[in-house]
């Protein structure tokens, strides 16, 4: 006797989901077009910040409403919707060798550059004068190397805060 799999319990697509899914979209169009639209009127500034403090919190408010008039099956169905779109691109659980590396080598330069220009910042061109340009590029740079080293190395970060992690290393 075999079992066969099924599709998870989809909410009949009716109007309380399609109500739903057209609140959760004003939900982020309303902050998203409001606040540079408030901005462009001209107002005081005081004006400005308290209008645009009341459509983010309507947009927050219209998010909760959303999943309240979706109720719990619809709520479910449209997150394992989204979540199921991203997992499709999500990063690979393994990278090559020399994507590895350059990663490392992103990762490092960055960290390195900052010990490094505490002690000799007078030797860096222009660093003493406007620092700000290196720590962006930095801040950028080991970003970037995040995405890089994917997979796996997220797991080799996370290790360092776990007190009863242990380290296996592969033959290969």
């Amino acid at each position: 006797m075999g079992t066969q799999a099924t599709a998870p319990d989809l909410p009949a697509a009716g109007w309380r989901l399609k109500l739903g899914v057209v609140i959760f979209l004003l939900s982020i169009v309303v902050p998203v077009a409001g606040v540079p639209a408030v901005a462009a009127f001209g107002m005081s500034a005081a004006m400005t910040a308290s209008v645009s403090g009341i459509l983010l919190a309507s947009g927050e408010g219209l998010g909760i409403l959303a999943v309240a008039v979706m109720g719990k099956p619809g709520y479910l169905y449209m997150k394992g919707l989204l979540f199921g779109f991203l997992r499709q691109y999500g990063p690979p659980k393994e990278v090559s060798r020399l994507r590895y590396r350059i990663g490392l080598i992103m990762f490092l330069v960055p960290v390195l550059f900052g010990w490094f220009a505490g002690y000799g910042a007078d030797m860096i061109p222009g660093y003493a004068e406007d620092p700000l340009p290196y720590a962006i590029g930095g801040d950028l740079l080991l970003l970037a190397s995040l995405f890089v080293l994917e997979g796996d190395f997220w797991d080799k970060i996370r290790s360092l805060f776990v007190h009863g992690s242990e380290v296996r290393f592969l033959q290969g």
